[in-house]
């Protein structure tokens, strides 16, 4: 390996090793107590190694959140891609990718993520917004594009994939800061697959194609085609 590529790497390394000290330091300490001090020992860098990467405390915590919002933005809309558009079982296949997307918010660092945003939501509000937004119009998107294949295959009624994805998401994970007491405690099993369950219900209700016993739904190739577009993606 160059020389140049051996540095670059370990910058990579001291940066990545700083940043998981510093999420479990400000988790432990909170933003207020937490010293840089203790997240240069624990990442084994000197204390001016942090400040040459990230400038100050706050720019760092800003950092944490962000690059956390975004690994968990990642992992959700992995999950998302894998909503069949068959309509087989939409209720089930709804629900399960439901619980993987919350899941990846109240398991491993993600669950960390939510207790330190609430926790420090006061402090810096414009950090709380950002990280959601960062995150969540990722999530919607993909989401919306899953959405508008299963409108195009006559399995929803829907004109707007991305309102219908920000009412998805709202109704199956709207009562999780009040089910986690705002992050400070994990949620039942019954009540995280209660809520899945009500909210589910509440969007095929609102988005599934009306059946007529009069008028049975037509098979994909005698039935118009109707384009649902995406932000200015087109999505058959």
């Amino acid at each position: 390996m160059a020389p140049s590529a051996t540095v670059h790497h370990g910058r990579i390394d001291k940066r990545v090793a700083i940043l998981d000290a510093a999420l479990r330091v400000f988790t432990r300490d909170g933003y207020g107590l937490a010293r840089v001090e203790a997240i240069a020992e624990l990442a084994g860098v000197a204390k001016p190694t942090v400040y040459n990467h990230f400038g100050d405390k706050e720019t760092l915590f800003r950092t944490v959140i962000l690059d956390g919002a975004r690994r968990a933005g990642d992992r959700m809309v992995t999950a998302l891609d894998t909503l069949p558009d068959d309509g087989a079982d939409l209720a089930g296949d709804l629900s399960r990718v439901a619980r993987e997307v919350i899941d990846c918010q109240l398991t491993g660092e993600g669950w960390i993520l939510q207790r330190l945003m609430y926790a420090e939501a006061g402090r810096f509000p414009d950090l709380f917004d950002e990280a959601l937004a960062y995150g969540g119009s990722r999530v919607r998107s993909a989401l919306a594009g899953r959405l508008a294949r299963l409108s195009n295959r006559g399995h929803l009624d829907l004109d707007e994939p991305d309102t219908a994805a920000a009412h998805f998401l709202a109704l199956v994970s709207g009562d999780l800061p009040e089910l986690s007491a705002l992050g400070t405690r994990e949620v039942a099993d019954a009540e995280l697959r209660a809520a899945i369950a009500a909210g589910v219900n509440t969007f095929l209700r609102a988005f599934a194609p009306v059946r007529s016993p009069d008028h049975p739904p037509q098979p994909p190739e005698r039935r118009r085609t109707r384009e649902v577009v995406v932000r200015d993606r087109h999505v058959s």
